[in-house]
């Protein structure tokens, strides 16, 4: 139970990159006196934990978080992403301009302000995860452009003062972060927070990791994947997460999820890289070299994809 491999998300149903058909069946036609497939359902057979995308666009209900626990079984754990106001206030403002064009000006400033109803309304979503045990740990993911500054630090201790009673990973992605790594480090070590170790393309600008765990209480690695051409430009932002690790590249990280085990007490790594659900596939690939379980069946349209793993995943004769 130490240690959680996953995916992050588990619904990609449309683009060129998607699940159904794949990972999961290619139509949905509900049955008489059935519910029709459930994809978490599936998922949750196959991993034990999920990375949620959904509570980056618009924030968590308690309903749905709900929900959630009632289809997956016990001991399976969600990391949330957090809300995009918390983290992406430039991405939040252009989508408020968006949906209120002509409405620049003080009372948008207002609007885009964080608040501490935001903070109480995530919470609230999140609360039928917490208070069942299923919550894994919450993650703020910032962008490349959120450079180290004494603003930016302020902003950042004041967001992990907030949420100091859950696990909390922090995902900085610019080299001033890592240029100055002992006032980093200083920092989160104070709120218990993990900084969160990412493989992605790397840039000029890109943060530096050694892929150390920084505090006891967790481990949080993100594979994003190497797809250097199509990161910045592409023409859907799934182009992004286009690409498949080999069996090589992740024995590295297989080799540091096993070492920082030991160092911690729970450890969680998700892939990212879901296009054509390619992070499933190398979730597997590294359950296996860390000699993890592989669980559920898997259709054999996967197994046809991803032939690295023939042998080691359970066909299913059929999804419907």
């Amino acid at each position: 139970m130490a240690l959680r491999i996953g995916t992050s998300g588990w619904s990609y149903p449309s683009g060129k990159g998607k699940w159904n058909g794949l990972f999961y069946p290619a139509s949905r036609s509900k049955k008489a006196g059935t519910a029709g497939f459930d994809e978490l359902r599936f998922y949750a057979e196959h991993f034990d934990t999920v990375e949620v995308n959904t509570t980056f666009y618009g924030q968590p209900r308690a309903e749905v978080a709900r929900s959630w626990v009632e289809r997956t079984p016990a001991g399976f754990e969600f990391s949330l992403k957090l809300y995009q106001k918390f983290t992406h206030p430039k991405m939040f403002r252009e989508q408020a301009l968006t949906r209120a064009p002509g409405s620049e000006g003080p009372l948008l400033d207002l609007l885009t302000e964080v608040t501490q109803a935001d903070i109480d309304e995530y919470r609230d979503g999140i609360d039928p995860l917490a208070n069942s045990g299923r919550l894994g740990a919450l993650l703020a993911q910032f962008p490349a452009s959120f450079k180290d500054s004494p603003a930016s630090r302020d902003y950042l201790a004041q967001l992990l003062r907030a949420f100091d009673d859950y696990p909390i990973a922090v995902e900085l992605r610019h080299k001033s972060w890592s240029d100055a790594i002992g006032d980093t480090l200083a920092m989160l070590n104070a709120f218990n927070a993990a900084w969160v170790q990412i493989d992605e393309p790397k840039f000029r600008f890109s943060i530096r990791q050694n892929y150390l765990p920084n505090v006891e209480g967790f481990y949080y690695m993100r594979l994003h994947g190497r797809n250097a051409a199509k990161w910045w430009r592409h023409e859907k932002s799934e182009d992004r997460y286009d690409y498949l690790y080999s069996a090589d590249e992740l024995k590295e990280f297989a080799e540091t999820a096993d070492a920082a085990k030991q160092l911690v007490k729970k450890l969680y790594l998700y892939t990212n890289n879901h296009f054509s659900a390619k992070s499933v596939a190398n979730a597997a690939m590294i359950k296996q070299q860390l000699g993890e379980p592989i669980e559920g069946a898997y259709p054999p349209e996967f197994i046809e994809r991803y032939p690295e793993l023939k042998g080691a995943l359970t066909p299913s004769r059929t999804l419907f």
